[in-house]
């Protein structure tokens, strides 16, 4: 997958449509983006990293407005790459945990401003879910933000994974990309527990079966 930062300097990304991302878009409100969207257009020369499909939507987007654009794809890297390594004693799996932060999140040593999170953390194995969080806790600037939703079950139609694309106003668009079983859902107090050490979050409600949450470093 295409893994490197997009700024101004560069050339814009091509307005074709990238693996995963053809398909109808279905408009969502978003409470979350609609507070981000303020900053970003208030702050220019933010670093970003967007997680999930290469968006060309979202590149040219946050490129506009002056930003950097690091793309990881959390979810496709962990479920498709070979980390898991074997079992313990006990039969549990052992995962390649150092291995997957250094391919996925790998930031030469940058600092960054804000995360796109979206739902990567319901879908990861759960040996990667902390590990992730921690080396973006690491990488981040103070007072940088994560931008994430949560599924809040894991059963029903409205589990399958999207990705999202941003638009200009308050809402993300929603797009079918490909599919991985969804692992967990989590509540308010297992995304506060997860997120220990952080100065603080602050929860949107919404019409359906997914939260957003903006947690800042």
């Amino acid at each position: 997958m295409l893994r490197r930062w997009f700024d101004k300097k560069h050339d814009t990304a091509s307005s074709s449509p990238a693996e995963g991302t053809a398909g109808p878009r279905i408009p969502r409100h978003s409470g979350g983006w609609a507070v981000l969207r303020k900053r970003l257009e208030a702050e220019p020369g933010l670093h970003i990293v967007d997680t999930g499909y290469t968006s060309p939507t979202n590149i040219n987007y946050l490129t506009s407005l002056g930003h950097s654009v690091f793309l990881a794809d959390l979810v496709h890297d962990a479920c498709t790459g070979d980390w898991r390594t074997g079992e313990d004693e006990e039969g549990n799996p052992v995962w390649n945990v150092a291995g997957y932060l250094n391919h996925s999140l790998n930031f030469a040593g940058r600092t960054f401003d804000v995360v796109l999170l979206w739902t990567a953390l319901d879908y990861l194995p759960e040996p990667l879910v902390t590990p992730v969080v921690e080396r973006l806790r690491g990488a981040m600037n103070p007072g940088g933000q994560v931008l994430a939703f949560f599924h809040t079950k894991t059963h029903g139609e409205d589990v399958v994974r999207y990705r999202y694309h941003l638009t200009p106003g308050n809402d993300v668009e929603m797009q079918l990309t490909q599919q991985f079983p969804i692992q967990r859902a989590f509540t308010n107090r297992s995304i506060e527990r997860l997120f220990t050490g952080w100065s603080g979050h602050r929860q949107f409600l919404a019409k359906d079966s997914v939260s957003e949450v903006i947690i800042t470093r």
